[in-house]
């Protein structure tokens, strides 16, 4: 059944139809469809513009309609040309002429901006609960390894000694600005279309604060234009899943360096892992490969979205069905993404002994020592150019600075001393960083416990 026609004298060409058709994807929001017409007949009703027993009738048959398709007894007729059509269509079959009045006061326009608003609040909610589970995930790894060293890097070269906690610590900061992305969305995005009609309003006297009230939002559009015509909040949710998935494929593009025979820092879990269809010893990083792969995927949904936007004059203008197969596909791929994340990282192994080890070569004890210079009287640029002597040297002789004798680093600067060793040792260069965001074990400490607070309201 089509919702217009009486102004055609031919029908619609086939291929036309099928062009224009959206019921094979926009099926995904049907409960969020009958949800936002069953709070549009009790406001009609209560408006006496529909009397109790028509509303009450439409209700009833709404409600069954909405549980059919839930429980998977009722099927949707793709032939429909979208899910409002479907529903409608199914709901007269059922009551008759009574049905005909539920699109009393409304437009489609309003109709699909409903139900996409309907339909992204629920998202963003699974999605905010995946991003706090993979925040309890990467915490419970920093408790876990407060005292695993590691070295950090600048350039993808060794730079200073850390913690496996803090390198974490890192990401969880990343995904905690995720989440409140998330907040901050639904909040600008919790607003009412219906009843904006197609785009001026409707002369029937709706009650919109109502119907806004019924469907959960803080209340209704103020600008029915905008109502119908703009996307903003779905460009604003696909730049934060963007940002999302950046951060994923970061922590995942090291976890596959981590993984290499050369690092050997982490090993992935078998259940999280494939091998090769000739090599017998190969044991890959596929999840972290895929996911680092389909960043691009959500990239495209958004600069496809920004592209069909551009240039629309208000108000509706039918490119904006274009919205949301590209949505819905990269929801579906951050959710995925965010969900697969956090498994692997529950069931993966870190080898503490070769963290520490890669830590005491590479001499990412050079700025202490550095320090150490600076703690005796040195000048901080003159301590750094005597320093970059000792590695130089130390390199000539294929030693790191903790195996160098007192003597060799004497001949470098007369202020060393014996507790030259104590200073350089890593546990000292990690554990003596101890100002709130370092990497000591006082400080962590203390963003960990902050982390717990942060959690604890979830």
């Amino acid at each position: 059944m089509n919702l217009w026609g009486g102004r055609f004298t031919k029908p619609t060409n086939q291929l036309v139809y099928d062009f224009n058709a959206s019921i094979k994807f926009d099926q995904t929001f049907a409960l969020q469809d009958i949800k936002g017409s069953i709070a549009h007949v009790k406001m009609l009703t209560k408006q006496q513009i529909l009397t109790e027993q028509e509303g009450k009738d439409i209700e009833n048959a709404l409600q069954s309609i909405y549980q059919e398709i839930e429980q998977g007894r009722l099927a949707i007729d793709e032939s429909c040309e979208d899910i409002h059509s479907f529903v409608e269509s199914t709901l007269i079959s059922r009551i008759g002429d009574t049905g005909k009045k539920l699109h009393t006061g409304r437009s489609r326009n309003d109709q699909v901006a409903l139900d996409m608003r309907l339909y992204t609040r629920d998202q963003i909610q699974m999605m905010h609960t995946l991003i706090i589970d993979l925040l309890k995930t990467i915490n419970d790894i920093m408790k876990e390894h407060i005292d695993t060293i590691m070295p950090g890097f600048t350039h993808l070269q060794k730079a200073q000694p850390i913690t496996l906690a803090h390198h974490m610590g890192a990401y969880f900061e990343m995904f905690k600005r995720d989440a409140t992305r998330l907040d901050d969305i639904y909040q600008r995005m919790n607003i009412c279309p219906l009843g904006s009609g197609a785009l001026a309003g409707t002369t029937y006297p709706l009650d919109r604060e109502y119907t806004a009230s019924l469907l959960g939002f803080d209340g209704p559009c103020l600008n029915s234009i905008d109502g119908v015509s703009d996307r903003d909040y779905l460009i604003e949710l696909l730049s934060a899943m963007s940002t999302m998935m950046m951060h994923m494929s970061r922590l995942s593009e090291e976890m596959i360096i981590w993984n290499t025979n050369e690092y050997q820092f982490i090993e992935l879990d078998d259940t999280f892992s494939t091998g090769s269809s000739i090599m017998p010893q190969k044991k890959n990083p596929d999840i972290c490969e895929l996911i680092r792969g389909k960043t691009g995927r959500v990239y495209g949904a958004l600069m496809g979205l920004l592209t069909t936007m551009k240039g629309l004059p208000l108000a509706y203008n039918k490119d904006m069905q274009e919205d949301k197969e590209m949505f819905f596909d990269a929801l579906t791929t951050t959710k995925g993404c965010l969900q697969l994340l956090s498994d692997m990282l529950k069931t993966t192994s870190f080898n503490k002994d070769k963290m520490k080890a890669s830590a005491t070569g590479g001499f990412t004890n050079a700025t202490d020592a550095a320090d150490y210079l600076v703690g005796k009287g040195v000048p901080f640029r003159d301590a750094h150019g005597i320093i970059g002597q000792l590695v130089l040297y130390a390199i000539s002789q294929n030693k790191a600075l903790d195996d160098l004798t007192l003597e060799e680093f004497k001949n470098i600067s007369d202020v060393f001393d014996q507790d030259i060793y104590q200073a350089i040792d890593v546990n000292t260069c990690v554990n003596k960083r101890n100002t709130i965001g370092a990497c000591g074990q006082e400080a962590m400490k203390k963003v960990i416990e902050l982390n717990n607070q942060y959690l604890s309201q979830y």
